[in-house]
């Protein structure tokens, strides 16, 4: 039945984000993955990103790391849980080393990919008086399409093996988005 009243739903689906442009064309497209320490979401976001990547055909054309915004846990190798899930879902886990995000590795970047709104707002924060850079910061989940605006990717540092695994599908949709950007403008 129809109410005369009722009206159609008029909100917007929620729209991936746009990809900044490359610094430098003739350079591979630069991307930093940022989470808190560094040892979880994004070193997994990274990982899966650089296999996503590779499987386009885009893996010499760009490429990923990751870096943390906390110096916690500098120096260490990923966290033995997120280890554990991208082994289980077929990714190599080995050789990370966490490092902090300095203010002058910003520019080196053509996207900076924060986890969650803290992570966000410290790389606004760093890039602050740079307005250049402010354009290449964005959430990692605004480019999954399913995601709704302003979606950010859990910490699972206090959780369990269902945590990591929920990171794990986080970043597969949005790394899946932004490689279908990436294969567009590349």
């Amino acid at each position: 039945m129809t109410f005369p009243d009722a009206r159609p739903d008029t909100r917007a689906e929620p729209e991936t984000a746009s990809l900044p442009p490359p610094r430098d064309p003739g350079q591979p497209y630069r991307i930093c993955v940022v989470c808190l320490g560094n040892i979880c979401r994004s070193p997994m976001a990274e990982r899966v990103l650089a296999a996503e990547l590779y499987q386009a055909g885009l893996g010499g054309r760009v490429v990923v790391d990751s870096a943390g915004t906390g110096d916690w846990h500098v120096g260490e190798p990923m966290d033995a849980r997120a280890q554990a899930e991208l082994s289980r879902r077929g990714h190599d886990a080995s050789g990370h080393e966490a490092r902090q995000i300095q203010p002058d590795w910003l520019g080196d970047y053509d996207l900076l990919l924060a986890m969650d709104r803290s992570n966000l707002a410290r790389l606004t924060a760093l890039a602050d008086g740079r307005p250049a850079l402010a354009g290449r910061i964005r959430l990692l989940r605004a480019f999954d399409p399913a995601a709704a605006d302003g979606a950010e990717v859990p910490d699972p540092y206090y959780g369990g093996p269902e945590e990591y695994a929920e990171v794990f599908d986080l970043v597969d949709a949005a790394a899946k988005g932004l490689v279908s950007h990436l294969s567009d403008v590349l």
